[in-house]
């Protein structure tokens, strides 16, 4: 039986993809809340080409929250073949479902009207919402005073130096009423698995959904990576990654934090320069609780096992 609680997922990317998938056979109560900073590849294209926020991964989202047959769902994902960071005008890498997206964006004048109806076409169980309807981007400080800007030169690592602050510009973006009210009435909220710096911050410190999650009486779960990317949170442990939301936060907002405790397989040879697994015993802070647990998806392990995810988080709910 499904437990029925009401969940807000904060993120969008991979990671919150992943989540979502292994969720929804416990819940049909899912609220997603999508950064709005992604500025890179086929999706920053779009965005600078037509002006409108980026669509990727709130269409990945919807896929995965579908409940059309299998065929459906692959037309959102299906990718043209070409290069995903080609001419902003050309097809080659554009993803489909991000095209409809802008197409139903231009017929009905709205982008968050557009993300509501294609969750209506694509028959999406719970919601995708954008975190704010504004035009943000995210730049970054860096340990040798650096200041590096757009989501894709930090996710690819076009810096010097270590990240030590992130900042969303403009300062203070809107958030929707449904995200804010979505907080406020949940069970529980979940921020990760991601991109810590590009996936999750751009999403938290939105002030609206910042003051939300301090608000909300929900449990506050913290799902730290299986992988540190080696440029973006390099040898972080635990309670670097929750040093880093007080850093930003001015608290460490979330109760509890899941990390895995599986380090027995390889990470792929072509994949050993950009990752490293996060420690499972990185911890000395009493200001949260920590669940360790196998959560590893042993057949690509850089990433959570869903259904092991969803039935760790389900069970601390």
């Amino acid at each position: 039986m499904k437990m029925n609680k009401k969940i807000v997922c904060l993120g969008g990317g991979i990671g919150t993809v992943n989540l979502i998938k292994g969720l929804k056979e416990h819940t049909d109560n899912i609220t997603v809340v999508v950064s709005m900073a992604d500025d890179g590849a086929s999706a920053g294209r779009l965005r600078r080409l037509y002006g409108v926020p980026p669509p990727g991964d709130l269409v990945n989202c919807i896929a995965a929250m579908s409940q059309v047959n299998k065929d459906m769902k692959d037309l959102l994902t299906f990718r043209f073949s070409g290069n995903r960071w080609g001419s902003d005008g050309s097809l080659g890498g554009q993803k489909l479902g991000n095209l409809i997206l802008v197409a139903l964006t231009n017929i009905t004048g709205n982008f968050s009207q557009a993300t509501s109806d294609l969750q209506k076409i694509f028959n999406v169980s719970g919601k995708i919402l954008p975190s704010t309807d504004e035009n943000i981007s995210i730049w970054a400080e860096t340990s040798v005073g650096e200041k590096v800007y757009r989501e894709e030169n930090i996710d690819l690592g076009r810096f010097t130096g270590k990240i030590e602050k992130l900042h969303i510009r403009p300062a203070n973006p809107m958030a929707p009423k449904e995200v804010i009210e979505a907080i406020l009435n949940a069970d529980a909220i979940i921020a990760g698995p991601g991109d810590l710096f590009t996936t999750i911050m751009p999403t938290i410190l939105v002030p609206g959904i910042l003051k939300a999650i301090r608000h909300s009486k929900a449990k506050k779960f913290f799902v730290v990576n299986v992988t540190n990317k080696v440029f973006e949170t390099p040898d972080f442990k635990i309670d670097d990654y929750a040093d880093a939301i007080l850093k930003h936060c001015k608290s460490i907002v979330f109760n509890s934090f899941f990390i895995n405790n599986n380090l027995s397989p390889k990470i792929p040879k072509k994949y050993k320069r950009q990752y490293e697994y996060v420690p499972p015993n990185g911890f000395n802070n009493l200001k949260y609780s920590v669940v360790s647990e196998d959560l590893i998806d042993e057949a690509f392990p850089l990433y959570h096992d869903s259904k092991k995810l969803a039935k760790a988080i389900a069970k601390s709910i």
